[in-house]
């Protein structure tokens, strides 16, 4: 076997330690392929929050919707007062009726004019008393959605940045930007939004949609898992009856007003959220309880949390999904096709490595984010990229100085079948070299690997990565120096 050396080239990662990536050319029999880079593509772009940056249009429709809001507060017409109009409708509804009828008896007619007399000086009576009540009703200034005050003139930077998910989620019409808002407001009322983060759904769901990471942007994520709820234990703990569906409403909104403690709503804040739709196993059409829950949950979302997904990416899509979507594409604005995004089964980690950094993928997706992983951190910083040539070795270099350190390290190749040994070569020429991992062929699907060891003597680690394939492979790795446990 013929090797030439092509390049060496030194790289930092987390532990901030140079490694060294070595390049190998192999001669195998399958001839070179050039691969379709993934390239990284920015997630949904959202329009800046800085009144310097607004256009004419969008800063006179943002002014008129908080002089229309402040007058609305200070008036104490945002709400919509409770009244008993019908009760009293009927009562003299029944006055009249009932002169009607005896109105031929003078004596009963007399009585019947007296009562009604009374009964409209009672009408009266409370009627001023409610016009009373009203009027010392102290208005409250203090209103706020999402921990951010509404007031205009409390002059807070993150109510403009609020005022115009509004505005943009209806193209900038004022009036309609209002109605949303206030629909909202009433309904976060009626739905005890405020109380709604103290309440306890249990952990039936948990898998069916969470919270994990943040995209390369630093969108928060969330994952929305559609096949657990095909399952029939499942649906028989949360979906089987209409009290049981009512209750899975409330936990879906619940984990959104989760997802948005996590936003920034300063105008340079991150104010959106990115949506990981799983397909896999999603129910069926004979599932219609499950599938109304679900478009019902959707619609609340839409209808009151506006402009807070920043991208929509719906993974494991099966065929007729598209089809489904090609049908309905036409109806969709293009600001909501631009948040779109759709991958079949075997491009789900290639898609999501677009937006989302691979050590914050989780690992039944292609990445290297585990559940519950007490051994790396956001903190640990980003993986490490190497690209594996067609037919050609990767070695990477990590190097241990100080004796009895213990590493630790993850590694993946996307799409794998690859040949994968490791090793410890120390610095003293009279050591022998230690095989931590024999060569093997590892296959596609396998998880990412983990390793640990501890040196005895400084030296080296030694991972080689052998793609005799013909196509181009990208390989990610992280390190660091494990934590010695007590």
């Amino acid at each position: 076997m013929t090797v030439e050396v092509k390049a060496e080239t030194t790289m930092q990662t987390a532990a901030e330690e140079p490694v060294k990536v070595v390049a190998e050319e192999v001669k195998c029999e399958k001839d070179e392929s050039k691969l379709k880079v993934v390239e990284k593509s920015s997630s949904y772009r959202e329009e800046s929050n800085f009144l310097s940056d607004l256009k004419e249009h969008e800063k006179k429709a943002l002014t008129e919707l908080k002089t229309k809001l402040e007058e609305a507060i200070l008036g104490n017409t945002l709400f919509k007062k409770e009244e008993k109009k019908s009760e009293k409708k009927e009562e003299e509804k029944a006055t009249e009726e009932k002169c009607e009828k005896e109105a031929e008896k003078k004596e009963e007619c007399e009585k019947e004019e007296e009562n009604k007399s009374n009964e409209c000086e009672k009408i009266e009576e409370t009627e001023e008393k409610e016009q009373k009540i009203e009027a010392d009703v102290e208005v409250d200034k203090d209103i706020s959605i999402w921990g951010v005050p509404l007031l205009p003139s409390k002059g807070n930077e993150g109510t403009n940045v609020v005022l115009l998910k509004f505005l943009r989620a209806r193209e900038f019409k004022v009036n309609d930007a209002y109605q949303m808002l206030e629909k909202t407001l009433q309904w976060r009322k009626e739905f005890k939004i405020d109380s709604i983060l103290d309440e306890d759904f249990g952990s039936d769901l948990d898998c069916a949609a969470y919270m994990s990471g943040v995209d390369s942007q630093g969108h928060p994520i969330c994952y929305n898992i559609f096949g657990v709820l095909d399952n029939e234990e499942i649906y028989e703990k949360t979906l089987a009856t209409d009290e049981k569906r009512e209750q899975f409403l409330r936990w879906r909104v619940q984990l959104m007003e989760k997802g948005v403690q996590k936003l920034d709503f300063n105008p340079g804040g991150m104010t959106s959220l990115v949506q990981i739709n799983d397909l896999k196993n999603s129910p069926g059409p004979s599932k219609k309880e499950v599938r109304a829950a679900v478009n019902k949950a959707v619609a609340l979302l839409q209808d009151n949390y506006p402009e807070f997904v920043a991208k929509n990416i719906f993974i494991n899509v099966p065929f007729w999904y598209f089809a489904y979507h090609s049908l309905l594409s036409p109806f969709l604005t293009q600001r909501t096709k631009s948040k779109l995004v759709f991958a079949r089964s075997s491009k789900v980690t290639e898609t999501l490595l677009k937006y989302i950094p691979i050590q914050e993928i989780p690992i039944q997706y292609g990445g290297i984010k585990r559940d519950n992983d007490f051994e790396f951190s956001a903190a640990d910083g980003e993986a490490t990229e190497v690209a594996i040539k067609a037919g050609s070795t990767e070695t990477i270099e990590i190097p241990t100085p100080e004796v009895g350190t213990t590493f630790i390290w993850d590694l993946i190749v996307l799409g794998w079948e690859v040949n994968y040994t490791e090793e410890f070569v120390p610095t003293c020429e009279n050591s022998y070299t230690m095989i931590i991992q024999k060569g093997k062929k590892i296959c596609s699907g396998e998880e990412p690997v983990r390793k640990t060891f501890k040196n005895n003597e400084a030296g080296k680690i030694v991972i080689t990565v052998q793609n005799c394939s013909g196509k181009k492979k990208k390989a990610f790795y992280r390190y660091k120096v494990k934590k010695a446990s007590f």
